[in-house]
């Protein structure tokens, strides 16, 4: 973009530069016709109802020459009544103002300027092979029935062209706005305030360059120490443009103090004591080369996991081929399901202090093939008509679970009794009911994305939206194409763990149709409904980490989180489930969970900032919501939470611990449950002394740390247990903890805070660091993706090494 002068040897732009300043000029010679005026040349005189002055100056404009005039005005009068008006006529246009020049804030407070200086509106370039002329008229007048001295000075601007990657500096205040013609801006100053505003506005006149006006036109931000704007040619198709620099006369909209309300003098004359220095260096945007690379980058990063998907694949077909054709493996193994012709019938070696009982003290070991293989190989059908009751041919399962589990060692076929069909279906509605979720859950919040940006791009107030904007490229109408871009790993790695998910499972249909009794009574019991869950949840949080980077802010913040809870707990369910495949939650009860979560989040963000009570109701909640839970996890769902919940309790209180000092029944439980109710309820105390704003993030990681708490204490577990980790459930183990380290610094760096004014935010802001179009939050993004599908991969094949175990000898923890 150029402004259509002569080009400047290695200047890409041509810029215009505004000011309002202090002035000092004035003539003593009577009204009348104009008066002859010289630039730089300083005119005193006197005004009032009777009197007033006309100057005219005349100057030449060189061929392709943008010309600008600075008129510094000042007055000693401080009556607000009869203000010193100024006039100033061209060629195209009239500019007015009055001195003192008042400036409103907060509660109407006031704010007078006595020394004003405002910059004309430039000359056009002309074509022509000789000078134009050009002349401006000033007028100085008053309604005063008195004198009202004044002073006047008119300059023509030097320095007016920059040149790319220099940097110019320059003073501002609030009657004193710099404005600049440019393609792409950034704004340093070492000052937090005052607080300015930087706008961009069409190069038409007259120019908003004043604190009630410099919104109406334009693009503009509000600045403490940093700004940068990103324009777009097709927003300006004249080529040029003006970016005016104001300073507001309060520092509340960045940060500063609120002004009390007003008391005392209210007339109070300020001047030039609010001043700021800054510096402006002007910069070329990126080629679109560059989006171009980025996107190769993206997409193919995330295709590399695909085809590092199909080489694991192939190498363990081939290493199962082998085995079968030694006699050692069926062909038809695949990842997971792995039976053998010899099984191994224990997996905790003899004398082990875990489980170490007689076999037939699991009721549940020698009766498991019957319910099991009740239906007929390769039946498994997802009928909607199929209810539990159709299947569940053994009613004493119910009659005596409540003493099978109240067994002091505890198996897996303790807790695998019903029919597979009922329980696969059963998990199975949470894969259907999430995509249901999903649906109704995303349109709403892209259209209100959308509407968000529309927003932003009709008004071009870039308050609203809290970019990097040191890294924000804009592609069409959005503002930071690249905040979106790095969410598409989250979509590619969430479709590629279902293609993972489906395979495992066509494989165990067909080992079911071939070896059913190995398939039935050995390994971990496979049902997939979760798995898919997960999958549908880690696509879901790309689509809408996506629409909360359109425009991100306080308010949608909770976009950005909610399938994060989700696929935290979808976590924690799976992992319960693996041993407790008959008593696990139902997708309905756990949705309903999700949906109360979500409604706190959101009561969060709008009472969670200062109000005492919402945290004394949220930790009261949050405490006894553990305290059920884990009378749940303890009695294995067999200590009813209803309205008697409270009395039965504190039965339980006084003859175990009060009556007689008993040692727990279930010790392994006990540790865990003790531990995460610590946990739990130093997060309340946490929430209830330092009430955080970004309530949000704090469920968040509420969620996160039970999560993790909890894997940590089934790892444990099952290698005290004497059970084994695979080399791809240890390679998973690593690179999930390798990669969530790295995407966690990432995740630190705090590029912008909605918990701060607009302002304030961009001063974290920083340039890009990965091919010159990703900041560190998209590196995030990139790496968060990486690290969930290789958690989802742990809790995926952890169990693998327990295919050839009779159930009957897996412990339950």
């Amino acid at each position: 973009m150029a402004s259509g002068g002569a080009p400047v040897p290695g200047a890409l732009l041509c810029a215009l530069l505004w000011a309002l300043a202090a002035a000092v000029a004035g003539d003593d010679g009577p009204g009348g016709s104009p008066l002859p005026g010289a630039f730089g040349r300083v005119y005193r005189g006197t005004v009032n109802i009777n009197a007033e002055r006309v100057y005219a100056f005349a100057y030449s404009s060189e061929p392709g020459q943008v010309d600008a005039v600075r008129v510094y005005v000042n007055s000693s009068s401080e009556n607000l009544q009869y203000p010193v008006l100024f006039v100033v006529r061209q060629q195209k246009g009239v500019l007015s103002w009055q001195v003192p020049l008042i400036f409103r804030g907060l509660y109407q407070r006031t704010y007078n300027y006595q020394e004003v200086s405002r910059t004309l509106c430039p000359s056009e370039p002309t074509p022509e092979t000789g000078p134009s002329d050009q002349i401006i008229f000033v007028d100085v007048a008053s309604m005063a029935p008195f004198n009202i001295a004044y002073e006047l000075l008119v300059t023509r601007l030097e320095n007016f062209q920059l040149e790319t990657n220099k940097a110019f500096n320059f003073t501002a205040s609030p009657s004193q706005p710099q404005d600049v013609d440019s393609v792409i801006i950034k704004v340093v100053s070492d000052a937090v305030y005052p607080c300015s505003v930087v706008s961009v506005q069409d190069i038409v006149c007259p120019v908003y360059d004043l604190d009630h006006n410099v919104e109406f036109n334009g693009v503009y931000q509000s600045m403490t120490k940093q700004a940068a704007i990103t324009v777009q040619r097709k927003d300006f198709p004249g080529e040029q443009f003006f970016v005016v620099f104001v300073i507001k006369p309060e520092d509340y909209a960045c940060g500063g103090s609120v002004p009390s309300s007003i008391h005392g003098n209210v007339n109070r004359t300020w001047n030039l004591q609010r001043t700021k220095n800054l510096q402006v260096t002007i910069v070329p945007s990126i080629k679109k080369s560059v989006y171009v690379q980025a996107m190769f980058f993206s997409f193919l990063s995330f295709l590399s996991f695909y085809l590092g998907s199909v080489v694991v694949a192939f190498v363990h077909y081939i290493r199962v081929r082998r085995k079968a054709s030694a006699g050692r493996l069926s062909p038809e193994d695949g990842s997971g399901i792995m039976a053998s012709s010899h099984p191994i019938t224990a997996s905790t070696p003899e004398g082990s202090s875990y489980g170490a009982i007689d076999e037939s003290s699991s009721s549940g070991g020698h009766q498991l093939s019957s319910p099991e293989r009740g239906p007929p190989a390769g039946s498994d059908t997802d009928s909607s008509v199929e209810e539990e009751s159709d299947f569940d041919t053994m009613p004493e399962i119910e009659s005596d679970k409540n003493v099978i589990r109240t067994k002091v060692f505890l198996y897996l076929s303790d807790l695998s009794r019903k029919d597979r069909r009922i329980v696969s279906k059963k998990y199975k509605i949470y894969f259907w009911n999430i995509i249901t979720i999903a649906v109704f859950y995303a349109l709403p919040v892209i259209q209100l994305v959308i509407t968000y940006q529309t927003v932003v791009n009709v008004t071009g107030n870039q308050d609203i939206c809290y970019y990097n904007f040191l890294c924000a490229h804009p592609l069409g109408v959005l503002s930071a194409f690249n905040n979106i871009l790095s969410n598409v790993g989250h979509m590619l790695l969430g479709f590629l763990f279902l293609l993972i998910v489906l395979r495992r499972d066509i494989l165990h249909r067909r080992a079911m149709e071939i070896k059913d009794v190995y398939t039935l009574d050995y390994g971990i019991p496979k049902h997939f409904g979760l798995f898919y869950a997960m999958g549908i949840a880690l696509m879901m949080e790309g689509v809408l980490s996506a629409c909360y980077h359109v425009c991100p802010n306080y308010s949608n913040f909770q976009f950005d989180t909610s399938f994060m809870y989700m696929i935290a707990g979808l976590c924690m369910l799976k992992l319960y489930q693996t041993r407790h495949p008959d008593i696990n939650a139902s997708a309905y009860s756990a949705y309903a969970s999700f949906a109360v979560v979500i409604c706190l989040a959101v009561l969060g963000v709008v009472f969670g900032k200062n109000d005492m009570w919402f945290w004394i109701i949220f930790s009261m909640i949050h405490v006894l919501a553990s305290l059920a839970l884990s009378t749940q996890i303890y009695y294995m769902g067999r200590f009813k939470i209803d309205l008697g919940i409270f009395r039965r309790a504190a039965m339980v209180l006084y003859t175990d611990c009060i009556q007689q000092c008993s040692r727990p029944m279930y010790m392994d439980r006990m540790v865990l449950l003790i531990v995460g109710n610590l946990v739990n309820w130093s997060f309340a105390i946490f929430g209830l002394l330092y009430r955080p704003r970004d309530f949000a993030s704090y469920i968040l990681g509420i969620f996160i740390c039970n999560l993790l708490l909890y894997l940590a204490f089934y790892i444990i577990m099952k290698l005290r247990s004497s059970e084994k980790l695979l080399p791809i459930p240890m390679f998973c183990i690593v690179a999930t903890a390798v990669v969530w380290a790295a995407a966690l610094y990432f995740f630190f760096q705090n590029l912008s805070s909605w918990e701060e004014t607009p302002a304030e935010s961009r001063e974290k802001n920083r340039p890009c660091i990965l091919l010159g179009f990703f900041d560190d939050h998209d590196v995030w993004h990139f790496l968060s993706a990486a690290a969930l599908f290789f958690s989802f991969l742990v809790l995926l094949t952890l169990d693998d090494d327990l295919d050839v175990v009779r159930r009957d000898k897996i412990p339950v923890f």
